[in-house]
């Protein structure tokens, strides 16, 4: 079964809470992007682990492998 696109975009990413976090997503990357740093290939990494907290100092390039490697609990990252 092919998958459905539209069907996904209807039901997930048009709604308007994934927008506001696709738009922070991007929004992190052209702020590590402008510092000239290589994001080609590379996740943002929320150092505090909070992906609504995009300032230059929260924000690094890593590597898909290294930044997808916790879990994605409200505890994860926290010190």
């Amino acid at each position: 079964m092919p998958r459905d696109y539209k069907k996904e975009h209807k039901n997930y990413q048009g709604k308007p809470d994934q927008i506001k976090k696709r738009a922070s997503r991007n929004a992190a990357r052209a702020k590590v992007a402008k510092t000239g740093a290589d994001i080609k290939g590379k996740d943002i990494d929320h150092k505090n682990g909070n992906p609504k907290d995009n300032r230059a100092s929260n924000l690094k390039p890593k590597s898909p492998s290294t930044n997808r490697s916790f879990p994605r609990t409200p505890k994860a990252r926290k010190k």
